[in-house]
């Protein structure tokens, strides 16, 4: 069996890796091929090109690189088309994925499975009629998504998300990672600015301002902020005027089973998080961490984006528990004294997310099967159907 697999980012990553080694326990002798981080080529992937050059986000982030873009997405179906898998699975990032996706489909009947369902429940419902037309099967992470796919015409089935069944970090890693990074008994507040280098330039500015204002009168404070390999020197260089005595956590030169590891250990020691949204509030609340999340974007995509979204929170904690306990400022609302605010009151209260937490992991699969091991199962089965 040959399989073809695309990510874009470390989120996309860390899925493909799971669903790689699922798909190597049904089919050992399965071959693979495509575009992916550490987390895949540690399963055998060799990526054509660095995954990092797809991590874009943003309308207007996008621009600057678009005809590189263009060119790699060219590229990319014409390899599909060359070696003529059993499937091509693109994982996440749609923008680049459901591009190759539609070159492929026009030129082959090469079978499309895209691994996380677009978030039409909260904004531009129509993509998922666009995307029937390119893609015969979506594995989705959140257990409310297959009606939506399916009344759009493709077959789709929740696999669970993988953070649900990662370990949880003992009392010994975390007094490990102490006392690796000489943090003593001194509170933690984990700061994680994004993982694109667009969002860590307009992020980390505003986080450091916050944390100047959060931690006035908290001076024995630390803060500790985990950065992706490809990110490390940028998050340094931003760090360096932040108050705090910051540590930045890098990932490079580890194996990338210790630097999960090591991560996991850095969210399970913090006693607050303040941290850019995205799936990263679904680590942090499985490690029972509470948090306050903020995000911007460049004043055209804010202006648009809140033209689109359709809900009251995008934070995955609060619409899968179906609560709001998890603070948010976004977009206009990602100000210094705002987010300062917030980490004040959630430090208050911290428990107030607790139950959250954990109603989130259950119903994202929490002690049951592995969600690569689903995914796979899920991919085979709709294959011989």
């Amino acid at each position: 069996m040959r399989v073809f697999l695309v990510a874009g980012e470390p989120s996309g990553d860390r899925l493909g890796g799971a669903l790689m080694e699922g798909l190597r326990t049904l089919v050992p002798d399965v071959q693979f091929d495509g575009v992916g981080g550490p987390l895949m080529q540690a399963q055998g992937l060799e990526s054509r090109f660095p995954m990092s050059e797809l991590s874009v986000m943003g309308l207007v982030e996008v621009l600057p690189k678009f005809f590189h873009l263009k060119r790699r997405i060219a590229e990319t179906a014409n390899a599909v088309l060359d070696t003529q898998p059993d499937v091509l699975i693109t994982i996440d990032s749609p923008d680049f994925s459901l591009r190759v996706a539609k070159i492929v489909k026009a030129q082959s009947d090469i079978r499309t499975v895209h691994y996380v369902a677009p978030s039409v429940w909260a904004w531009r419902p129509g993509r998922a009629d666009k995307m029937a037309k390119v893609i015969d099967h979506v594995l989705a992470l959140l257990p409310f998504e297959p009606p939506y796919m399916e009344r759009a015409g493709m077959e789709c089935d929740f696999v669970g998300h993988p953070v649900a069944t990662e370990p949880v970090a003992t009392k010994d890693d975390i007094r490990t990672f102490r006392a690796t990074h000489d943090l003593g008994d001194a509170p933690i507040l984990l700061t994680l600015p994004g993982s694109r280098r667009g969002e860590v330039e307009r992020l980390a500015p505003i986080f450091g301002a916050a944390l100047r204002r959060y931690l006035q009168d908290r001076p024995d404070v630390r803060v500790v902020v985990p950065a992706v390999a490809h990110m490390v020197d940028t998050v340094a260089q931003h760090v360096q005027s932040w108050p705090g005595k910051p540590v930045v956590v890098d990932p490079r030169n580890i194996p990338s089973d210790q630097a999960v590891a090591q991560k996991r250990a850095a969210f399970a020691t913090a006693d607050l998080a303040l941290a850019a949204s995205g799936t990263v509030s679904l680590e942090l609340a499985a490690q029972a961490t509470p948090m306050v999340i903020a995000y911007n974007l460049n004043w055209l995509t804010t202006r648009i984006a809140k033209r689109m979204v359709k809900l009251d929170t995008v934070t995955l904690v609060n619409l899968v528990s179906e609560t709001r306990t998890v603070p948010e400022c976004l977009l206009d609302d990602c100000q210094p004294d705002k987010i300062a605010d917030a980490l004040s009151q959630v430090a208050v209260h911290p428990n107030a997310q607790r139950e959250a937490m954990v109603t989130t992991m259950e119903r994202l699969g929490r002690g049951g099967e592995a969600p690569g091991l689903r995914a796979a199962k899920a991919v085979l089965s709709r294959m011989s159907a």
